[in-house]
């Protein structure tokens, strides 16, 4: 029982505390449900093409991820992270560049394969280590 400050049974202060813990952990849980959907939400590897027109290629893929987030899934996109501290010129790190990706393509759901895709080496290669995970592929046409 809830007791005032000079120690008399307080019914109406108790319910009242009663009812804003109650709403408190009713909107905790709401919120907490909500960052576990989130969190639990397809993991889709974004495929497209980096290299020729770099600029326009990375526009493209900001674009594709959006796409993904609109989709209710997570993006991950492993040329839109490795290019900023690998040198794409350097085989060595290029290789290593893509080893990363295809680390990250284990963890994922699914590989969405966006734009003209037919003549990217690295792409044409997550496919096929997509197909080895039993990963599903799926072509997404621009403007879908």
């Amino acid at each position: 029982m809830y007791r005032n400050s000079e120690g008399y049974s307080d019914p109406t202060a108790a319910m009242a505390v009663g009812n804003l813990m109650r709403e408190y952990k009713q909107k905790q849980r709401t919120k907490w449900r909500r960052q576990y959907e989130i969190k639990n939400r397809k993991k889709i590897y974004v495929a497209s093409k980096y290299a020729g027109n770099v600029d326009a290629n990375v526009a493209a893929a900001i674009g594709y991820c959006k796409y993904v987030i609109s989709q209710n899934c997570i993006p991950i996109a492993s040329h839109l992270l490795y290019p900023q501290t690998l040198d794409d010129n350097d085989p060595d790190e290029r290789e290593l560049g893509l080893m990363f990706g295809l680390s990250l393509l284990a963890i994922c759901d699914e590989i969405w394969c966006f734009g003209d895709i037919s003549e990217s080496e690295g792409v044409q290669q997550e496919i096929v280590e997509a197909r080895k995970l039993g990963k599903t592929v799926r072509y997404v046409k621009e403007g879908s």
